[in-house]
């Protein structure tokens, strides 16, 4: 039981694209007291700026002190052109995602191993083949291009200067300089890691914990991993400077010798670097202990130097040896083409290989809802890593096309006709399917209309009373449940829509059949794609760094690749889930040693996954005593209806149990039906029968099973099980109390009066009542005009309507100071 001395440190964590520290903790000032400029614990502050304490948590009718801290991650996301330019690796974000999408491996299915291990040694050979076609297509474009085509002696481009072809060495530098500032920006940005103000905290060697995020870990491989894509961007710029795949340039004498040795060096670079890439074997970090010992001892510190310097050396040599480059690079054409057929061969391995691989993790999800099993039947890396490896080659390919359309002089690759083609049939393609996705949606929206009577069943539960407002949060509800249900056949939708754009291509390209009369207005459309999406990307970048409100999509891309730690590509942003987790468990324990002090993690959107990894650590280590002075509240959370079913083997549905089960009953999730990116986290085949909420969820035991029907809190909000359902727009205003008007939908979730309930049931200070809503006459809903659908599957065709409050009842359940109809803001 609270004494006197009890208090509540409830710390909060933001979503994606940051937020002010003002926002997050709800006051008109903020002031720093922990942290280190990136990992901020803020306060609210008085007029001296000093720490002021939070408002007072009324819980079972007694005042108890509060104290509201915010962690403040932002800076490691977004702002300057450093953060901007992580758009244009994007692919390789896309790639780094891909496998920590890869399904579950069942403990004790040999076939089920070796398939993993396969997908991860090829994951990882597509990741390293991205770097080396970024590298030949830079390599098209500054040495063929530019130092051979429009640096030779009568080119028209930039008024055909004639110095720079009797000049030895002036075009050959022209051309490998801008390769040399690649890599080193390269090298540079996958060395960048944060560092931790706070003793990290380790996570399950083997997972075994069972808890989520037991495998988000920094991998011990990625120091040998970041050197070989390094080696083989080099090897990669060297074998094209000196001839291409098809042999080295000819030259009489020891130049000529010069250059063959230098050439099959590196192919030999290129070779053993996407061998080893393969050969690292537990990309996660787990158990680095298994399989690659010998190359882990051979990839050391001091080796992996040695490595480095000897490819600088032998890239410095090859472009001492190109005294004078040709009217054109030969090999380029054949260079980028091979490179782009073995990406799409590797590609369609893995999405072959995965196949069996989700039929053998299967059993690990065959028992639960269809509503929670992974995306497309856990197949869903493949398809982002398809279209990680269009998008690289595509932005190669919209940068070379516009920069000769600048110049007004050039010849590009044959294959770039061929790859206009791709991105032609696929613009068409993207159209068509556009329209006819547009049409479906219109179809399914205009039959919810007709079949009103029988949609938004649970919305006028949470507004019942308030016709205008259910009819505005039913349209949101039932928008929102679109959006999450149809948002992963988007991904599905534009990886098929390119990789049938690339089926016309290749098969013209593998006859040696340039683009047919017919195909020249598609091919002009892929031209006009290439550079629009080229154009776009480098915009969106210059927009992230001089005004990064105008770029928020940008950013939230990027904030979501960037939780990922770097495994299938090293070349990514840091990781802040590496920094955040520590700091916020270390936090966390500071304010546990107070015997009095109860702690609830609070997180938003994308901060609820955070909190809930710092929370499952936090269960790893404390005794039973201070575990039971924490909870967990999330809002807006994706932790049900995406985290699970994107990435199963790393947060899957049972670890979200077993947190449950840890917590017994202090996870709290505030959601509402209008949010299109957060919804319900503890309780699903959620159904309205006879006026009562009803569904399946997580027990306080850990265990699943029916829930109680849904009690109505004081203001208005359906709790059922651990799920805060609340009526949006809100009711009230509520005296004391700050109000947001309108639909906020996913954002603005403390505003609600019921944040302050759940924060008193996560710190064990209050219980749930499970008490049925209270009788009335049984009205159809009908009556109040045709409504849409809800987040929510409805009840049985035919079942009972939702029930109404009677004349006597009050118009907005047991809440206060309910407001009438007439007085609904904004009607």
């Amino acid at each position: 039981m609270p004494g006197p001395d009890t208090r509540v440190v409830e710390l909060r964590v933001h979503g994606v694209q940051g937020t002010t520290p003002q926002s997050l903790v709800d006051a008109v000032a903020a002031v720093d007291v922990a942290g280190d400029g990136l990992g901020r614990v803020v306060r609210p502050a008085d007029r001296l700026r000093r720490p002021a304490p939070g408002p007072v948590l009324q819980a079972n009718g007694r005042p108890v002190s509060r104290v509201v801290e915010g962690y403040v991650w932002g800076r490691m996301t977004s702002g300057g052109w450093a953060k901007a330019t992580w758009a244009l690796l994007f692919p390789f974000s896309l790639a780094n995602v891909a496998h920590w999408m890869l399904p579950p491996t069942p403990s004790g299915s040999v076939p089920a191993h070796l398939l993993g291990a396969c997908l991860r040694a090829l994951l990882r050979l597509a990741a390293l083949l991205l770097t080396v076609l970024l590298v030949a297509q830079l390599a098209v474009i500054s040495l063929d291009l530019v130092a051979s085509q429009c640096l030779a002696p009568g080119s028209p481009c930039l008024g055909g200067p004639s110095w720079p072809a009797e000049v030895p060495w002036v075009r050959s530098v022209s051309g490998m300089t801008p390769i040399a500032l690649l890599l080193l920006v390269l090298h540079r940005v996958s060395s960048v890691d944060w560092r931790i103000e706070r003793k990290a905290v380790p996570a399950s060697s083997d997972g075994a914990s069972g808890l989520p995020g037991a495998h988000v870990a920094t991998d011990p491989d990625t120091p040998a991993l970041r050197v070989l894509h390094l080696v083989a961007g080099l090897g990669t710029a060297v074998v094209l400077a000196l001839g291409g795949p098809r042999g080295p340039l000819l030259a009489p004498g020891a130049h000529g010798v010069a250059l063959t040795a230098a050439w099959v060096l590196g192919v030999a670079l290129v070779g053993c670097a996407a061998l080893a890439a393969m050969l690292l074997d537990d990309p996660t970090g787990g158990a680095p202990h298994r399989g690659g010992r010998w190359l882990r001892a051979a990839l050391g510190r001091r080796p992996r130097r040695v490595l480095l310097t000897g490819a600088w050396v032998l890239f410095l040599v090859s472009t001492a040896l190109l005294t004078r480059l040709p009217a054109r690079l030969p090999g380029a054409d054949l260079a980028v083409q091979l490179v782009a057929a073995l990406v799409a061969l590797v590609c369609l391995l893995i999405g072959l290989l995965l196949a069996p691989a989700a039929l053998l993790a299967r059993r690990t999800w065959r028992d639960q809802p269809r509503a929670l099993r992974p995306w497309a039947g856990g197949w869903m890396a493949a398809p982002v890593v398809a279209i990680a490896a269009l998008l690289g080659g595509g932005f190669g390919a919209g940068v070379a096309l516009a920069l000769r359309r600048a110049l007004g002089h050039g010849e590009l690759p044959r294959g770039y006709d061929h790859l206009a083609l791709l991105w032609g049939v696929a613009g068409v393609l993207a159209l068509v399917a556009g329209i006819a996705m547009a049409a479906t949606t219109g179809a399914v929206r205009w039959s919810s209309l007709r079949r009103g009577e029988e949609w938004a069943r649970e919305a006028a539960l949470l507004h019942a009373g308030r016709a205008r407002d259910l009819r505005r949060a039913a349209r949101a509800w039932w928008w929102a449940r679109w959006e999450q249900r149809h948002s992963h056949h988007v991904v599905l939708v534009a990886a098929g829509v390119l990789v049938a754009g690339a089926v016309p291509a290749t098969v013209l390209r593998l006859r040696g059949i340039d683009p047919p009369a017919w195909a020249r207005p598609l091919t002009g459309v892929g031209v006009v794609v290439l550079a629009v999406l080229a154009i776009a990307l480098l915009r969106a970048v210059y927009l992230a760094a001089r005004r990064p409100d105008n770029a928020r999509q940008l950013g939230v891309l990027a904030d979501l690749a960037a939780f990922w730690p770097r495994e299938a590509h090293p070349v990514v942003p840091p990781c802040y889930a590496l920094k955040v987790v520590p700091e916020l468990v270390a936090r966390v324990r500071e304010h546990l040693a107070d015997p009095g002090t109860r702690v609830v993690l609070a997180g938003h959107s994308q901060g609820s996954l955070l909190a809930a990894v710092a929370a499952a650590r936090l269960l790893e280590e404390l005794p039973p005593a201070d575990a039971a002075r924490l909870g967990l509240l999330t809002a807006g959370s994706q932790l049900q209806w995406a985290y699970p079913r994107a990435f199963p083997a790393v947060v899957p549905h049972s670890s979200l149990a077993a947190l449950a089960g840890g917590l017994a009953g202090r996870w709290r999730a505030l959601c509402r039906g209008t949010d299109p990116l957060g919804g319900a986290v503890t309780t699903w085949d959620r159904q309205v029968f006879d006026g009562m909420l009803l569904g399946t969820g997580f027990l306080p035991d850990g265990t699943t099973g029916a829930l109680p029907p849904a009690s109505r809190g004081p203001t208005g909000a359906l709790v059922l099980g651990g799920d805060h359902w609340l009526p949006d727009p809100q009711h009230g205003p509520f005296p004391g109390r700050r109000w947001a008007a309108g639909v906020n939908r996913h954002a603005d979730y403390t505003s609600d009066p019921e944040w302050d309930r759940a924060v008193a049931i996560a710190a064990g200070l209050e219980g749930v009542t499970t008490a049925a809503p209270p009788p009335g006459p049984v009205l159809p809903v009908a009556r109040r005009g045709p409504v849409v659908a809800t987040g929510f599957e409805a009840g049985p065709r035919g079942g009972s309507p939702v029930r109404e409050p009677g004349p006597a009842e009050p118009r907005t359940g047991s809440g206060p100071a309910g407001r009438a109809e007439d007085a609904t803001p904004g009607a």
